[in-house]
């Protein structure tokens, strides 16, 4: 207990809130209440503390541990009624693209594994040709510019009001590294949604919720996970395809994302 309280920001630990329970509610709501109608935010609200968990193996390899980046608990109390209030107009108006499966109630990695995988198999019974092609965004998370994300939020259909919080969330944030006991010097954080955040995964969503647009062939998403595939009939469908592919291109581009690495899977039933 000890150990997670001096690593978090603030100094509190999600099993205080837990174990305070209901009691907790009058201190929390007026706080939340400000935090809402002020548009401003703790400084402690915006720090973010990045810690090594070892995956197994020797001790003394880097490569053998995995960052972990912590954040305010009570700001993550916060960040659920403004992920609420955002999925509420987006389901309203039918906002976040639909083949979109990262981080969203309904949808999962199997969701979209599930939904590909049929229709590979389905043309594959039909004896039809399908070529996809598989894509991944680099460092995706931590590229985001954030003045276009507040844009595309902005004019997403939220209330003002939200929109000025997710703003506020998103500036003058810092990030330092505990080792040991031992905080490094922090430095501040220019772009990116915050990692190790409640919003921050839909905040991705919400930026890369375009890249459908101009694309024929199908695209199907889990976050930064990209894959496009289409039934090959003829050479038009080789044209098509390969015309989406460099339009994803020239989003990614305009966007600020880059790709990792992309492979091309062509596949064909009997017949």
């Amino acid at each position: 207990m000890c150990y997670i309280l001096l690593l978090t920001p603030e100094g509190i630990s999600g099993e205080v809130l837990e174990l305070g329970g209901e009691a907790m509610i009058p201190y929390l709501a007026p706080l939340l209440d400000k935090v809402m109608n002020n548009g401003t935010l703790p400084a402690d609200w915006k720090r973010t503390i990045v810690v090594s968990v070892h995956k197994g193996g020797d001790l003394s390899l880097v490569t053998n541990y995995r960052p972990v980046s912590l954040t305010s608990v009570v700001c993550k109390q916060m960040e659920h009624v403004i992920e609420s209030c955002l999925m509420q107009v987006w389901d309203k108006n039918a906002w976040l693209y639909e083949g979109q499966h990262g981080f969203r109630p309904g949808y999962s990695c199997e969701s979209r594994v599930i939904t590909v995988c049929q229709v590979i198999a389905d043309s594959m019974d039909n004896g039809d040709r399908i070529d996809a092609i598989v894509i991944d965004f680099s460092n995706a998370f931590d590229l985001v510019p954030r003045d276009r994300l507040r844009m595309k939020i902005a004019n997403s259909g939220v209330d003002s009001r939200v929109v000025a919080w997710v703003r506020e969330f998103l500036l003058g944030r810092t990030q330092g590294v505990r080792v040991g006991g031992q905080l490094s010097e922090e430095v501040r954080v220019t772009s990116g949604v915050p990692q190790g955040s409640v919003l921050g995964p839909l905040l991705f969503l919400a930026y890369v919720n375009n890249i459908w647009r101009n694309i024929v062939s199908t695209i199907r998403l889990f976050a930064d996970d990209c894959v496009i595939y289409r039934k090959m009939i003829n050479n038009a469908d080789i044209e098509k395809l390969q015309k989406d592919l460099d339009r994803l291109g020239e989003w990614a581009a305009e966007n600020a994302m880059k790709i990792n690495h992309v492979r091309q899977l062509a596949l064909r039933g009997p017949g």
